[in-house]
């Protein structure tokens, strides 16, 4: 019996025969897969040869910039003690395109099995964003923004022992979603303004500027606000190599679980320490706060990964004011390292610290007294000879006296800012200083401050910077401000600009103030192209 003609608009598929089953010594199952195998052949030869249109408009190759749909950001324990309090802070910058979600903040806990939930009903067409529920904030959220472009504080967790936090951006609210963390304290065994920019989760976190010595109580925090287990490595470097500690290996971190290790009960008197926070499975966010007495305390902020050429922004040594560098080598190979400052003129290197020498393995510090001249500034370290690069990290200790009494704060390595970086938690009556760094050509920056967290309206400054300088200024401070505001700096032509944000609180003639590096906010995602190939079905 003759099989029937498969026919399409464009041309005539062959006639499909039936095999001989007595020759293929087969079957009736055989056959049909067969013909089954030649219809499928003859199909997809016609989307080789007629291919599907590409949609108007379409990107051929490349890839397209998309805003962020979801933002996670982890902070550290608050680490206040009896005595301190902690606020929390969120804000998202205006700007973005997409509407709908939430930011909310939740202290990170251990899950429990929830019952199934009941099935949605059916959305109708005229429906909002607020019919879907995952533009919801989660109803036992400590703190949630009511709307994008205005911040939002609350108090974190009171007790000596309080647990890490967890903050979702979604929709409207991911893009450029910024998260702060600022603790005061009062008591001597721990004084200090201590500030964080909280980071999203990950699995390698660098610092340096740590240390056992003294009066110095160091806690590395490390919390696990993912859904599974975490096994957590610290390794230790001194300026004698690195140093094996046992207790520090596969520390196992349940999920919704925190851990604040204190470094004094791992490693006794070393003064000048680099730490390297692995994650061997899992994911965890992770914090190194320093404590020195009644000398100061502050986050040690995470360091840009080691690299060849590391940039710190935000040095400020006026009178009484002093500064430590402290700079590792964790590969095979030393490192020989030139010193520069960016000063209102450009890059110059400081009389007496034009070098440093850093052996592989160990840490090197160095006490750099009045190498700013008394002018805000950048650090850069490069390689001596660009023939060898050696990565490398560093941080550098501020210390600010007023009166016999002081306060410290760390910076570090820090990346451009790239298009736009944002910082939560900022305050009014001239507490918010920005430095702002042009690493290569000069360069011009948007800084912006939103609305107040209870009133007031936005205020925008452009900033010039010539090649290689750094430029510190207040940052523009919201018209009839009433609360915290947020603060976005954006990249409008030039070179990469470093940026960092000072503030300042004083409390009972205590200089209190605290540094943070401000970062690219990662408010887009490269998104490929992809072509469609249906020849991928028959490999």
């Amino acid at each position: 019996m003759k099989k029937p003609t498969l026919k399409t608009p464009s041309f005539k598929a062959p006639e499909l025969k039936a095999p001989a089953l007595k020759a293929l010594g087969g079957s009736r199952t055989g056959t049909s897969l067969l013909a089954g195998a030649v219809v499928l052949g003859v199909v997809f030869g016609i989307a080789e040869l007629r291919p599907p249109v590409d949609p108007a408009g379409a990107v051929t190759g490349g890839a397209t910039s998309a805003q962020v749909e979801r933002t996670v950001k982890v902070c550290p324990q608050p680490l206040h003690g009896l005595t301190g309090t902690t606020q929390l802070s969120l804000f998202t910058p205006t700007g973005g395109t997409a509407t709908g979600g939430y930011g909310a903040l939740l202290d990170v806990a251990p899950r429990t099995p929830a019952a199934a939930p009941a099935p949605a009903a059916p959305a109708s067409p005229s429906a909002g964003p607020s019919a879907n529920p995952a533009n919801v904030a989660p109803s036992d959220a400590k703190v949630a923004l009511a709307k994008v472009g205005t911040p939002v504080f609350g108090p974190a967790q009171n007790g000596d022992i309080a647990p890490g936090t967890t903050a979702t951006g979604t929709g409207g609210y991911a893009p450029g979603f910024a998260v702060g963390q600022t603790t005061t304290v009062t008591d001597q065994q721990g004084l200090g303004l201590s500030g964080i920019d909280c980071t999203p989760s990950d699995t390698s976190f660098w610092f340096s500027g740590a240390s056992t010595a003294g009066d110095r109580v160091d806690y590395v925090s490390l919390v696990n606000a993912e859904s599974i287990g975490a096994v957590v490595d610290l390794k230790f470097y001194g300026d004698k190599g690195p140093i094996a500690v046992e207790a520090a290996d596969g520390i196992a971190l349940a999920p919704g679980t925190s851990q604040a290790l204190r470094l004094p009960s791992l490693i006794k008197d070393q003064k000048d320490l680099a730490i390297h926070v692995v994650a061997r499975s899992g994911r965890v966010g992770a914090g190194l706060h320093a404590a020195d007495g009644n000398k100061g305390a502050d986050w040690v902020p995470a360091s840009a990964d080691p690299a060849p050429t590391q940039v710190l922004p935000g040095l400020m040594l006026g009178e009484g004011n002093t500064a430590r560098l402290v700079v590792a080598a964790p590969g095979e190979d030393d490192a020989d390292l030139k010193v520069q400052v960016s000063g209102k003129n450009g890059w110059f290197t400081p009389a007496g610290f034009e070098t440093v020498h850093v052996k592989a393995g160990m840490v090197t510090a160095l006490d750099l007294d009045k190498i700013t001249r008394g002018e805000p500034g950048a650090l850069r370290l490069s390689p001596s000879d660009p023939a060898h690069p050696t990565p490398v990290i560093a941080t550098v200790r501020v210390d600010k006296s007023q009166n016999g009494k002081s306060d410290a704060a760390w910076i570090t390595g820090a990346t451009p800012i790239g298009k736009r970086g944002s910082l939560a938690d900022n305050r009014g009556g001239g507490a918010t200083t920005l430095f702002l760094t042009s690493t290569g050509d000069a360069a011009k920056v948007k800084v912006t401050s939103s609305a107040g967290s209870a009133a007031g309206t936005p205020a925008t400054k452009d900033v010039d910077i010539p090649a290689g300088a750094t430029v510190a200024l207040p940052a523009p401070e919201p018209a009839g401000l009433n609360g915290i505001f947020g603060l976005t700096v954006e990249t409008v032509s030039g070179g990469p600009v470093a940026a960092a944000r000072m503030l300042v609180l004083p409390h009972k003639d205590v200089p209190m103030f605290t540094i943070q590096s401000i970062h690219d906010d990662h408010n887009t995602v490269s998104v490929p192209h992809a072509d469609p190939d249906p020849a991928v079905l028959l490999r």
